[in-house]
């Protein structure tokens, strides 16, 4: 690695061949230094899991050797846990992760595996970002919203983050010409609306299959929701503690 040059980790939760992490790991390269370490196969919805029941591997993935790829058959915390530990010769100056075909807005993080990646990175106090498309498909564009990722990230590489804390960005699915401009928020409230379809396999068991839909709690204009709903691209600071600290007094106050 050059020295004098920024050096990124880039991962998803998508796998190696999604076309978010290929534009990503093209902006980066703008930036720094870039080396990936992506899972091999999809891994949305694994949130904050780790893999330890089975063994892990890397796979060297050829390129137009422009920077060092590899598939990991795990998580998306796995990949960054092992691109620290295993495949990087010094600490990454930024982790980024993405760009997620999918929001992560308002209690999506919980579930996200491309926002896990960037906790972290966080937890090891390395500034990290997790991009977010507004778009499930996976034939999403991803095109006219380079200069806003360049930008938000060059930041980070400037201005740092606080230990433990990282960024969750999402972009609304419009036109690039069409965003309106960049809007530090809160994380929004909502929750997923779930049904399980059950169905039949061809040897008469039953299965269930996971469907639903978004539902906000509120869109005040100091969210995420709000933000990308109006054509910003939200920038919301996220931090690893989970405490809430607003009720500890009141818990002192039950004797136990």
């Amino acid at each position: 690695m050059k020295e004098n040059k920024p050096l990124i980790l880039v991962t998803n939760d998508d796998g190696i061949t999604a076309n978010g992490l290929r534009k990503l790991i093209s902006i980066m390269q703008s930036i720094g230094e870039v080396v990936v370490v992506a899972p091999d196969k999809p891994q949305s919805g694994m949130g904050h899991a780790v893999t330890v029941t089975t063994p892990l591997m890397l796979k060297q993935v050829h390129n137009d050797n422009r920077h060092p790829e590899y598939s990991c058959n795990g998580t998306s915390v796995d990949c960054v846990k092992m691109g620290l530990k295993v495949v990087l010769k010094r600490i990454p100056d930024l982790v980024v992760s993405g760009i997620n075909h999918g929001s992560n807005a308002s209690v999506n993080i919980l579930y996200s595996g491309t926002m896990a990646a960037a906790i972290e990175a966080a937890i090891e106090n390395i500034p990290a970002i997790g991009f977010s498309l507004n778009n499930f498909s996976p034939h999403a564009n991803f095109d006219g919203f380079e200069q806003y990722i360049e930008k938000i990230a060059r930041r980070v590489l400037e201005n740092g983050l606080p230990p433990a804390t990282c960024l969750n960005v999402n972009i609304p699915d419009v036109n690039g010409s069409e965003i309106k401009g960049i809007k530090v928020a809160r994380q929004g409230k909502g929750l997923w609306n779930e049904t399980y379809e059950e169905r039949i396999d061809p040897f008469k068991r039953n299965y269930y299959w996971i469907t639903g839909f978004f539902e906000s709690a509120g869109e005040e204009e100091d969210t995420d929701v709000w933000a990308i709903k109006n054509n910003y691209i939200s920038v919301v600071p996220v931090h690893i503690d989970m405490t809430s600290h607003q009720m500890i007094a009141k818990l002192k106050e039950w004797g136990f």
